[in-house]
């Protein structure tokens, strides 16, 4: 049985023939076309009737209609004004479950989500969004996947379609050259649980990079020391600290550090604590070297 009927060609080219549209690079529009990659996607997301989705880039509904079945609701939000209309239509099956938020990802918080799901009125169903399962498009992807954890902490688990070179950045390990600040930072938040590959043969049209789905579960980062979860004031800490230390990835963490701000002397008394060399470049960290590091320090005024 299929999962999704507009995945593929024939129903995916019909869909924008009828309402006269055609694809827009500048938006990143690159529609799946396979529906074994969608049966993929749902089996890493697990969606259940309590679920609230949010979908970033519904497109005509590939991956929206395959969702709807499954979850409580799917609160999608799309750029391309045009493409309202159609998704009005080929989501008319389960529409009491599907909400529409015209407009800017980059610009909805988790607020805005629940309250379009509280205007469906489905009785017994928090609001609140718990997963988000998206075909991303690519140029905001890495943001909206970090973005989405630090600030929806309902989320507990993200499944979403990005280029193989982001994916390799999302589950790289310390020591390796993909290993970096964005790496880090995500760590904070949750870790990589599973990963398929998609060529560009599965899209019309095909871009020109490889893809790849990512499964992220949230997990909170905790104190190595005492093996508390951290404060999201403990949380942004670390991030703040982070970022500095990978400011000048070429230089030791002490020299990148102290060129973001922070005193040496300070930096030197707090590596000597947090068992850190200052002569170590950053990728060769651990998260929970830099939650140490962070613990020992105090941000510069103005970070």
């Amino acid at each position: 049985m299929a999962h999704s009927w507009l995945a593929n060609v024939r129903e995916t080219k019909a869909v924008l023939e009828d309402f006269g549209l055609y694809t827009k690079h500048r938006l990143g529009q690159n529609f799946l076309v396979n529906d074994d990659v969608i049966g993929k996607i749902l089996d890493l997301a697990q969606l259940g009737e309590k679920d609230v989705v949010f979908e970033v880039g519904p497109g005509v509904g590939t991956l929206t209609v395959a969702m709807l079945p499954l979850a409580g609701a799917v609160c999608s939000v799309e750029a391309d004004r045009t493409l309202e209309p159609v998704l009005a239509e080929t989501c008319a099956k389960d529409s009491e479950r599907f909400a529409l938020i015209m407009g800017d990802a980059l610009k909805v918080d988790g607020q805005h989500l629940a309250e379009a799901v509280l205007g469906l009125e489905i009785e017994g169903l928090d609001p609140a969004p718990t997963k988000l399962v998206s075909n991303l498009p690519y140029q905001v992807a890495a943001t909206i996947i970090l973005r989405s954890l630090q600030t929806i902490p309902s989320l507990s688990r993200e499944v979403v379609m990005v280029q193989a070179e982001v994916a390799n950045r999302i589950a790289a390990r310390p020591g390796t050259r993909a290993f970096g600040a964005y790496t880090a930072k995500l760590a904070l938040y949750g870790e990589v649980t599973g990963r398929f590959e998609v060529g560009p043969g599965n899209f019309m049209p095909p871009p020109h990079v490889d893809s790849a789905v990512v499964r992220i579960d949230r997990r909170p980062a905790v104190d190595p020391q005492t093996g508390e979860v951290l404060s999201p004031e403990r949380l942004a800490h670390a991030a703040a600290v982070i970022d500095a230390a990978f400011a000048q990835k070429r230089k030791t963490i002490r020299n990148s550090m102290a060129s973001s701000g922070f005193d040496k002397a300070a930096l030197d008394a707090a590596f000597e604590r947090a068992g850190v060399s200052p002569t170590a470049r950053a990728e060769a960290l651990e998260l929970s070297d830099f939650i140490t590091l962070a613990a020992r320090l105090e941000l510069p005024e103005g970070r």
